[in-house]
């Protein structure tokens, strides 16, 4: 929990009690359905949460803002995201039904309102959504391939309605027939060891 305060100091206490919920209900759902691997578990806080948070370093979610999180497997980074902006509204989809049982479990126990998750392909999603987030679930072109029609076109934020996504290494190849591209270093906002090559891709569609 201390990883989560000291970037974002200024949590509710109810927002306070989500966070620190999370090691023990994934430490549990862990044990009946793998979705985190076991040597990330014990860094869930840096490795999952924290990563997830990392979209709030460029863009705050207006109240009233639609978010789609595709193949978001245990429920990240919709989970945390939903927890730091409780009046925007998630939809978590992965297309691995036992995945989406534990995002509903995890959500119920959180009482978080402002999460529905769902087993679905992102393709068959009809709904349209200020912005798509993930995390490296495929190649840039392949998953734009899935959301290109799901974005709103009025713009309500500061940076203009995409995808956000999380994922490291060499991003030069997967992202050069772009455009609209904005690539952040996550390694600016957290010092631990674990971000030096994770980085933020904003793409515009």
């Amino acid at each position: 929990m201390e990883e989560i305060l000291k970037y974002f100091p200024n949590l509710t206490e109810k927002q306070k009690l989500q966070f620190s919920q999370l090691k023990p209900l994934y430490t549990e759902w862990n044990e009946k359905i793998n979705v985190i691997s076991r040597k990330d578990i014990d860094e869930l806080y840096v490795r999952h949460v924290l990563h997830s948070l990392a979209i709030a370093k460029t863009v705050e979610f207006k109240d009233g803002a639609d978010i789609l999180d595709v193949g978001t497997g245990g429920g990240f980074p919709g989970i945390p995201l939903a927890i730091l902006f409780p009046k925007v509204n998630f939809h978590l989809v992965d297309s691995i039904q036992k995945k989406i049982l534990v995002v509903n479990e995890v959500a119920h126990s959180l009482g978080l309102e402002n999460v529905k998750a769902e087993a679905v392909r992102a393709e068959k999603i009809k709904s349209k959504y200020d912005f798509v987030v993930s995390r490296a679930v495929t190649q840039m072109p392949k998953f734009v391939g899935w959301v290109r029609n799901k974005i709103k076109k009025e713009n309500n934020h500061q940076l203009p309605n995409g995808i956000l996504y999380l994922k490291g290494g060499d991003l030069t190849d997967e992202l050069k027939n772009f455009g609209k591209v904005r690539i952040f270093n996550l390694s600016d906002y957290f010092s631990y060891e674990f971000f030096e090559t994770k980085k933020l891709v904003w793409l515009a569609l």
